[in-house]
């Protein structure tokens, strides 16, 4: 069976009262969104971990009436046009044979972003879709069933287009090592445990770092840092060595050279990120000018300590690196960036553990427009300590 290590997102669209929190309730099986006659009862995007049959988990996003009034009306619309980046799939209710300007803007953002989408006509046993409609629909995709929520027809042909839809990267089962770890390789894997470290457990990306060796049949080994030198004492010789990029420095001084050494952020750039486009953002580093904007996305949201690697670490390695004054914008989670693309020289990507690649990409790609540079935490922090040809060498490069 396929399986993916976060849920893929399914993206409700379409006006006030066209049926969106039913159509949620009839794949679910079950009421999990309020559903009213009154337009307007969904204001703000909301995610639903669901579980539908013939797909499986699922998150559905939830959003508000893409043809709402006013000034809270046009900060709601904002919000779920936000949403179209953050998503995997995403459905367009029409009703009562509706669709212009409103349904026209939606599917030209989808196409921009990349993303799959089913137009669906809801309420077809009070108003079957017409001719002209059918065209306008035909004209900009082939994606399209009708429906009747509260007749219960077709929804299970819906459920079976969602599943045909589905971007097949979605299922993918994510591999850490692909291409780099062959079975009965040592795999040392050292990991800090620091302020930021939480208690009790170890991250996302050590947990996957573990299980994808296991799954490769390599050996893992792991160690903080402050046993490292201990350990390569004993005589083993790790194949790969994988390390917090926040302990570059102090890991790649004992490491021996002829050892393949990357980091855990680099792991995730090729899995979540644009590799490449990585790879080529990351010198411009060395060109940033006093005044520059740089940007540091950080995916999660959490406490901040002193020891915070973006609010902290980042500016102050990056400062000291180029001897210039920079201005630094740190944004958590996938809040909506505020300024324009062209007001950065680069942008910093963290690993991006807990998001997924679709939300990562979509997050990136306004700045790929405009041809700003983009890179990733652990590339930088090689980048500034001098070590970065190093600990990319361990991957195929284009």
């Amino acid at each position: 069976m396929k399986t993916k290590d976060i849920k893929p997102h399914i993206g409700i669209f379409g006006r006030r009262n066209n049926g969106k929190s039913s159509l949620i309730n009839a794949l679910c099986g079950h009421d999990i969104a309020i559903v009213s006659d009154t337009p307007g009862t969904t204001t703000d995007p909301v995610k639903k971990s669901v579980e539908i049959f013939g797909i499986g988990p699922a998150i559905i996003v939830d959003t508000a009436g893409i043809d709402d009034t006013g000034e809270l009306g046009k900060k709601r619309i904002e919000k779920s046009m936000e949403v179209i980046k953050t998503v995997d799939l995403a459905v367009l209710l029409i009703a009562d044979n509706n669709f212009d300007k409103y349904e026209e803007k939606l599917i030209a953002e989808f196409n921009r972003f990349d993303l799959n989408f089913i137009v669906v006509h809801n309420k077809s046993d009070i108003e079957p879709i017409n001719k002209i409609t059918k065209e306008k629909i035909n004209n900009l995709t082939s994606d399209f069933i009708e429906i009747s929520i509260t007749q219960n027809n077709g929804i299970a042909d819906l459920v079976e287009l969602l599943k045909n839809k589905m971007p097949d990267n979605v299922y993918l089962n994510p591999s850490l090592f692909a291409d780099i770890v062959k079975p009965k390789d040592f795999v040392l894997l050292v990991t800090p445990i620091d302020s930021e470290a939480p208690e009790g457990r170890m991250i996302l990306p050590q947990v996957m770092a573990i299980r994808d060796t296991l799954d490769k049949h390599g050996v893992c080994i792991l160690t903080r840092e402050t046993e490292l030198e201990d350990f390569m004492n004993k005589g083993i010789r790790p194949d790969l060595v994988v390390t917090d990029s926040q302990a570059f420095d102090y890991v790649a001084k004992i490491i021996p050279r002829e050892i393949p050494l990357t980091s855990f952020s680099i792991l995730f750039s090729r899995l979540k990120g644009d590799f490449q486009t990585y790879l080529n953002g990351t010198s411009y580093l060395s060109k940033l000018n006093d005044g520059d904007n740089v940007l540091i996305l950080e995916s999660c949201t959490h406490h901040i300590s002193c020891e915070d690697i973006g609010r902290y670490k980042l500016p102050e390695w990056i400062s000291s690196f180029t001897g210039k004054k920079l201005n630094f914008d740190i944004v958590a989670g996938l809040s909506k960036i505020k300024g324009e693309p062209e007001d950065y020289s680069i942008v910093i990507q963290c690993g991006s553990c807990v998001v997924t690649r679709k939300q990562v990409l979509s997050r990136l790609k306004p700045f790929i427009e405009k041809k700003i540079p983009v890179t990733n935490y652990g590339m930088t922090i090689a980048y500034v300590n001098g070590i970065f040809d190093r600990v990319i060498s361990p991957f195929k490069i284009k």
